[in-house]
């Protein structure tokens, strides 16, 4: 099948299957108010213009730097040399998925956020910034844009960012063991089906009833979609979120049987 046809057929099959996104037909009192209160969320929080500000400053960044790729590429290029501008727009979560994860931030309020794949720190930024008080630890393994991210966390003057330079396999066990629990981990770099379902279950030894995880591209590939699938079916699981482009995983006790649900975002 063409390469860029078998993506629409999973998005339309998505949009069909998917619940309207307003709540409707929604039994769960916690997703039903997830729906409303963070999906919904219309507020143009002044942190967007802030980090949008630094979006279009960098998509018209001409730089080449060279980017080491641990994991499983890009979609678009082969190449290891990438301008700024590329990487902001082909990397990069959209404003629609940043922002949303900033509500989410905002709504849970976790006190550790760990991020896998920083890239130039656009999402790094948004997950910051939605709560400054908690401590974001984010691993990137490519060090040219890692030097790149500092500065754009020092021009957005964040100060609740640690950037973890090196490969996730061998950066994110420590920060697991010296962690007690894990609060809010947002999993993006690595597309891969047995590194996704490997950073799963090492993260599934600190998880707690309020623990979230959120996986990016979880239709991305076949890979990822047998990954989510694994993921859907553990049992410690008790309830998931598939909004196409990214799948959010609870462990909350308050589900008395496992639900997955298809949201339309």
């Amino acid at each position: 099948m063409n390469s860029h046809i078998k993506p629409l057929l999973k998005y339309a099959r998505y949009f069909i299957t998917a619940s309207n996104g307003k709540g409707h037909g929604i039994h769960s009192p916690f997703v039903f108010h997830f729906i409303q209160q963070v999906l919904n969320d219309k507020t143009n929080y002044p942190e967007y213009k802030m980090v949008e500000d630094l979006r279009h400053s960098l998509l018209k960044d001409s730089r080449v730097i060279f980017v080491k790729d641990l994991g499983a590429g890009s979609a678009i290029t082969n190449s290891a040399r990438r301008s700024v501008a590329s990487i902001v727009k082909n990397a990069a979560k959209p404003p629609r998925y940043a922002q949303l994860l900033f509500r989410m931030v905002r709504f849970f309020k976790p006190a550790n956020i760990i991020e896998l794949g920083t890239s130039l720190g656009i999402t790094t930024s948004y997950l910051a910034l939605a709560n400054a008080a908690a401590s974001v630890i984010t691993l990137e393994g490519a060090p040219m844009v890692i030097e790149l991210a500092k500065k754009n966390f020092e021009r957005l003057s964040i100060k609740n960012i640690q950037v973890v330079d090196g490969n996730f396999d061998e950066k994110l066990p420590p920060l697991i063991e010296l962690s007690t629990k894990m609060d809010f981990v947002f999993i993006d770099g690595n597309h891969l089906q047995q590194p996704t379902e490997r950073y799963f279950s090492w993260l599934l030894k600190k998880a707690t009833n309020d623990t979230v995880l959120v996986f990016d591209d979880i239709h991305w590939s076949d890979e990822m979609e047998a990954a989510w699938k694994t993921i859907q079916q553990h049992p410690a699981v008790t309830a998931t979120i598939d909004l196409f482009f990214i799948g959010i995983v609870f462990f909350r006790k308050e589900f008395r049987q496992k639900e997955h649900f298809i949201i339309r975002f």
